[in-house]
């Protein structure tokens, strides 16, 4: 890892759920969370991330540094009370929190939460895990949710474009490509891993910006530093799954109560406060909780895990 990780706190072991606040560091771009966790249930309750300290490298802007840590760009700006249009400096100090609740907690396999933009990768009990860019809101680009199994890892893959994609380089006017070979220009990059569903890979992205965004034609793109990190650790056979969870909401056992709401990107789960209701009722939480914050909460979206707690 070319982060560098200064301090780590407050690792909370109570009736089978783990909370570890993080303080980072990072000299240049996060690679990943590398977290050693004992292995419980899928639902047992992980809280990873916090206030990072990110210094701006050449060719930073707001939205490639939301790329790297995961974080809506908009919410980078406003912690750090930054104007949008104003131009980033080599060297300058962001303070950004990263703090996000793990939608759910597995032995071994991969989970991506497509409202989050975030793929959780579990191997023996250690958790990383990784911004992706995702399918467009059109409901015919959406990357689809369900079980899946990596089915090959292909290094400086051959792009066979989809029967959809050459359709959409007719309409537009553009020539329309069959495949196009390994290289630069190639939008699978350099690593490719291959999953059961139709037509749908975990791949390099050549356009760095469009990770944490919802721009692709239903692959899940990922940074490169990034995915030649996950086509290391993941082995042929590894299953996986898809969900939907705009909303996540976490008891971290030590009285602590974490709400986590997210934009309802491809408009499947309803009004996203009478979501928050039934979750926190679930747990028999609703009257431990802060419903003035979690209004504000649910009205930024901002995708941070904030704490709730009355």
């Amino acid at each position: 890892m070319r982060s560098v990780l200064t301090r780590a706190c407050s690792l909370l072991l109570s009736r089978g759920k783990i909370c570890l606040h993080l303080s980072m560091k990072y000299s240049s771009a996060l690679l990943f969370f590398s977290v050693v966790l004992v292995p419980f249930c899928c639902r047992a309750e992980v809280i990873i991330g916090g206030d990072t300290l990110y210094v701006v490298q050449p060719g930073d802007c707001l939205i490639s540094i939301g790329a790297r840590l995961g974080v809506n760009w908009t919410a980078i700006a406003e912690q750090n009370c930054l104007d949008i249009n104003e131009r980033l400096q080599i060297g300058d100090q962001l303070m950004v929190n990263t703090r996000r609740i793990v939608p759910w907690v597995l032995e071994n396999g991969i989970i991506i939460n497509i409202p989050e933009g975030m793929l959780y990768f579990f191997k023996k009990g250690v958790l990383s895990a990784f911004p992706v860019g995702l399918g467009k809101s059109d409901r015919k680009w959406r990357t689809p949710i369900g079980k899946f199994k990596i089915t090959d890892k292909a290094k400086d893959p051959t792009w066979h474009v989809p029967l959809s994609i050459q359709e959409e380089m007719r309409m537009n006017g553009q020539e329309v490509e069959t495949m196009r070979a390994p290289g630069p220009n190639n939008p699978l990059g350099r690593y490719a891993l291959r999953t059961s569903l139709a037509e749908i890979l975990i791949h390099e992205t050549i356009w760095p910006t469009t990770v944490h965004q919802f721009l692709s034609h239903g692959c899940i793109r990922m940074l490169p530093e990034h995915i030649e990190q996950l086509f290391q650790l993941v082995a042929i056979g590894t299953s996986g799954q898809i969900i939907y969870e705009p909303v996540k909401v976490a008891d971290t056992g030590d009285g602590r109560i974490f709400l986590e709401v997210h934009r309802d990107i491809y408009k499947m789960v309803g009004p996203l406060d009478e979501e928050v209701k039934k979750r926190i009722a679930a747990r028999n939480l609703s009257d431990k909780v802060d419903w003035e914050k979690i209004n504000t909460i649910i009205n930024e979206k901002s995708g941070i895990a904030e704490d709730i707690t009355l």
